[in-house]
Parts: structure tokens; C-alpha cells; sequence
């Protein structure tokens, strides 16, 4: 086999930047809460990422909390928060990280010809002026401070130079050259990388942010790391706009795997892997298909009877790393109705699950209740209650009683009955019939006839969230309030009782809707 030509073949130390917060959440439909964004941010942390870019601080002021209280909390992990090349992105940016132990913040302008014409109306010098600026405002405020060329791969290289020396000489002490739109070529992109690195001296980092349009994420960030740079960004399961970003796991066990080309390791906890890609699909919303890389349902999974033979002899065979690197495990604890507390803290522990953050009391019941209605409670399941429990938001109406009629020859109608509760006044049950189209549509009827909001259900989705016909099953949804459709709210709801879970995924989202009415009341 020819040997790769890697010009830094001792082993380096790659940065791990993990934008899954801030460009992953921009992902239609996959917005989250705080409570929700904190979850993610210390499983981050626990699996070892360097830098996690928490949110864009300048775009809402749910996005400035979550910032702000993700740099309050995390003790490890730098944290950044993206700005505009403008002062009151920038400003409004440190404000939100000040408080981290380590904050970044990551400015950036556009540095193309289609971006500076259609978008900025902006002068080749007039883009450098304003770079310096911001890297300057940002130097002042805050120690680590990161320059992005938006559209970099679409700029003149000769212009592009100059654009990142600029910022460099201004203060950036990394440099970012993000393909925005995933249109470069890996064979380019190492070319580009490499120029850039040459360009710069070697106190300042070279980093890179590449996009999925063309499927080539991957396979770019690789290339810029052969070409020389020593940060990636990335997102758990590859979510982002559009086609997505390069996928952190798919990165980062190329490196594990391939060590002998890349000669660069990462400080990534590589068996937390698949726990956070299970956490981040639960709370995105967004599913990973079954065939994707390192974390996908069959990714270590063999039919064909030759490969199946072959794996028992020898797992080498067909697998290049192990399930059990990934945190993919057997099971070897059966989780049942006749299980212990302890059997339950040792199968978090394993999962990579912060314990002190659990009511286990709470959560232990929850796992009886369900371990009751089924013989077996598998791993998704256990999560799927701890994520219950940690992503919730304080509730304004609760389900208290359902009950479902339907058939061929009926009329689908749905009794429910909801506790409804308001801040310094008593809880109290209103109950409402309603009928639908079917068993799910007059649910949510008779919940919108009780709580006076007329939602509009945009996406719904159901799964099982393990396998058996006792499965648990998760349902998604995603609606607006008629009155006001500029904002969704995302809501989840897992049960054995696939309507009750339709129910619970409705409230999830109304009561995320309160929250929000209740905070404009504030301002």
C-alpha cells in the first residue's frame, strides 16, 4: 500500500470544537430549551470536547441565557459564543461568556464575491477595515478570540490571504476557514489549508468548519488536518443547516483508526460517544439513520451470511474498531421490574450519566411504572426517562386522564381530563370530549378546547424507542400558536400507550409555548 505524504506525521493534539448548540440547533425543527442545551453542554464536557460554541448571543435572548448560563456552569471546556464583525454582536457576546472559565468569542464576516456584492455591499477593503475592527473590539474584551471567513472556499485564495493575516496581526489567535456552503473538493481544500497555514505564523491556529452539501464534510476536514490545521469543527451526528456539518464521531474515529496516516489524536472520550449521540437525537429531535457512520443502529450490526461468519471467527474481519469503543455495549445487565437501585446507578454510570444531577427516587419509580407494562427495560428507555426528566420545563397543564374510543364503525373521540396549574393559585381539573379525524386529532382537539390555544400541529413523528411489541414508544411534534406563527415549540413524549405519548409530546410543546408567553409578559 502507498504511504499517505503527511507533512505533520508526529503526533499532533487536534482542537475538538463542537458547534452542535449553536450551528447544529439551526437545523429546522431542532431548537431547544435551556434546561435541554445544558444537558448537551456537560455530556460535551464529559466527552471531552475542547471549545463548545454554545449559541449565537445577538440572535434572541433565549439564545443569550443559554450562553450565558452554559459559561456559568461548565468547568472545563472553553466556551464560545458567535458575533457578528459588529459591536453589539460582539459586546452582547462577551457579555453572555464572560462568566466561563475559558471564553472565546468566534466573530466573523463574509469574504466572498457573491456575499460581499449581494449580501454586505461591501468593498474588498472595506471587508479587512471591518475585520480588523471586530478583532480589535473582541482582543480588548476577551483573551481567545477566533476569526471566521464566511464562504472562504468561494473566495479568491490571493484575497483570502490577506483577509486572515489581517485578523491575525488584529488579534485572532485562531483562524477559521469555514466551507459554508460544502462546495469544496478535498484535494482543494488541502491546498487552501495549506497556503493559509503558511501565511500565518505558527502561534496562531488554523481551524476549519465544513459543510455537508455535496456529502463531503468528512472527508474535507481530514484533508485540512493532512494540509496542517489543528482545530475541526463539527456537531454530534453531522446536524446543522442544510446537508449538515462534518459529524464529530466520523472525525474523530478516523483519526483513532487511522492513526498511522493522520499521526493526530484528540482528547475525546471515545466510548461517551454513542450515550451523546443518543442524547443530542432525543433532544434535537432529529433521528440518525440507521446506516450512518460510528452511531447509526446498524453500524455493527452483520446479516449477510458470509460476513457473519467471518465476524465469528474473527471480528477483525469486518469490523475496523469495536462497538464497545464507541460506547456501544452488550447488554449485561437486564434491567426489569425485579431490579435494584443499584443495577439502575451502575447502568447510568456505565452510560456516561452525571448521577448527582438525578432525583433518583423520582426516576426509579418511573423505571418500575414502566418496567411493570414490559418484561425488559433496554438502554434507549432508561435514557429516554433521564432525559424526561432533566429536559423538562415547568409545567402550566398536566396529563391527569385520558380515554380514547375508535374503530371502523366509530367516530373517533378522546376524553381528557388535564391539572392545570398557575403560579400562587390552586391546581384544578378541567375535563373535555372532543372528536377528530382519528384517535390522535380528537386528543389534541379536546387538549385545545381546555386549554383555550389554538395550535397548529406543523410535524408529527412517532417511533419505538426500542424493539417489541411493548416497545416504549417517543412522539414528536412541532407546532405554532395561530395568533403568532414566527416562533415552533418542539415537544417529545415517550409511553408503552402511543396515544397517551401523542398527548404528552402536545403539552410538552404547549407548555413550552406558556413559558414564552410568560416571559413576554415580563419584558
Amino acid at each position: 500500500m502507498a504511504e499517505v505524504n503527511n507533512p505533520n506525521k508526529e503526533n499532533r493534539r487536534i482542537i475538538i470544537f463542537d458547534t452542535t448548540l449553536r450551528d447544529g440547533e439551526q437545523c429546522p425543527g431542532a431548537s431547544m430549551n435551556i434546561a435541554q442545551k445544558l444537558q448537551i453542554a456537560h455530556q460535551l464536557e464529559r466527552l471531552g470536547v475542547d471549545v463548545i460554541e454554545a449559541g449565537f448571543p445577538i440572535s434572541s435572548a433565549g439564545d443569550f441565557e443559554a450562553v450565558k448560563k452554559v459559561s456559568s456552569e461548565l468547568k472545563k471546556a472553553a466556551v464560545s459564543g458567535l458575533a457578528r464583525a459588529v459591536e453589539k454582536d460582539i459586546r452582547c457576546a462577551w457579555d453572555a461568556i464572560k462568566r466561563a472559565k475559558k471564553p472565546r468569542i468566534h466573530t466573523f464576516i463574509a469574504t466572498s464575491p457573491i456575499h460581499r456584492k449581494a449580501k454586505l455591499k461591501m468593498s474588498k477593503t472595506r471587508v479587512i477595515e471591518e475585520t480588523i475592527k471586530a478583532v480589535k473590539l473582541a482582543s480588548s474584551l476577551c483573551p481567545d478570540v477566533e476569526f471566521s471567513a464566511e464562504d472562504a472556499t468561494r473566495t479568491e485564495l490571493d484575497y483570502l490571504l490577506k483577509v486572515v493575516q489581517a485578523a491575525a496581526e488584529a488579534g485572532a489567535r485562531t483562524i477559521n476557514i469555514p466551507d459554508t456552503v460544502g462546495y469544496t473538493m478535498p484535494v482543494e481544500f488541502a491546498r487552501i489549508i495549506e497556503e493559509v497555514r503558511n501565511a500565518l505564523t505558527k502561534d496562531v491556529a488554523v481551524s476549519v468548519h465544513c459543510h455537508n452539501d455535496l456529502g463531503l464534510a468528512t472527508a474535507n476536514s481530514l484533508a485540512a488536518i493532512l494540509a496542517g490545521a489543528g482545530q475541526v469543527e463539527c456537531t454530534i451526528n453531522g446536524i446543522g443547516e442544510r446537508a449538515g456539518n462534518a459529524a464529530l464521531e466520523e472525525i474523530v474515529m478516523s483519526l483513532y483508526v487511522r492513526n498511522d496516516i493522520y499521526g493526530a489524536d484528540t482528547g475525546i472520550k471515545t466510548q461517551l460517544i454513542s450515550p451523546t449521540s443518543v442524547l443530542v437525537s432525543r433532544l434535537s429531535g432529529l433521528s440518525v439513520q440507521r446506516n450512518k457512520a460510528i452511531v447509526g443502529e446498524n453500524a455493527f450490526r452483520h446479516e449477510a451470511g458470509i460476513h457473519q461468519h467471518g465476524v465469528l471467527q474473527d471480528k477483525l474481519t469486518y469490523e475496523i474498531m469495536t462497538p464497545e469503543s464507541v460506547g456501544t455495549k452488550k447488554e449485561t445487565l437486564y434491567l426489569g421490574k425485579h431490579s435494584g437501585r443499584h443495577a439502575i446507578n451502575e447502568r447510568l454510570k456505565q452510560m456516561g450519566v452525571d448521577l448527582k444531577k438525578i432525583d433518583m427516587s423520582s426516576l426509579f419509580e418511573r423505571f418500575k411504572t414502566l418496567a411493570d407494562k414490559k418484561k425488559q427495560v433496554y438502554d434507549d428507555e432508561l435514557l429516554s426517562l433521564v432525559e424526561e426528566q432533566l429536559g423538562s420545563v415547568s409545567k402550566t397543564y398536566e396529563l391527569d386522564y385520558i380515554h380514547m374510543l375508535s374503530g371502523s364503525s366509530t367516530v373517533p373521540s378522546a376524553t381528557v381530563r388535564l391539572k392545570i396549574m398557575r403560579p400562587g393559585e390552586k391546581d384544578i381539573l378541567i375535563q373535555e370530549a372532543a372528536t377528530g379525524d382519528g384517535p390522535v386529532d380528537a386528543c389534541y382537539r379536546a387538549i385545545n378546547k381546555i386549554t383555550g390555544i389554538d395550535a397548529v400541529l406543523q410535524d408529527y413523528r412517532i417511533k419505538a424507542v426500542s424493539r417489541g411489541c411493548d416497545s416504549l414508544g417517543e412522539v414528536t411534534v412541532l407546532l405554532r400558536e395561530e395568533e403568532d406563527l414566527s416562533e415552533e415549540f418542539l415537544g417529545r413524549g415517550t409511553s408503552t400507550d402511543i396515544i397517551k405519548a401523542s398527548a404528552l409530546a402536545y403539552l410538552s410543546a404547549l407548555n413550552r409555548l406558556e413559558v414564552v408567553k410568560e416571559n413576554r409578559k415580563v419584558k
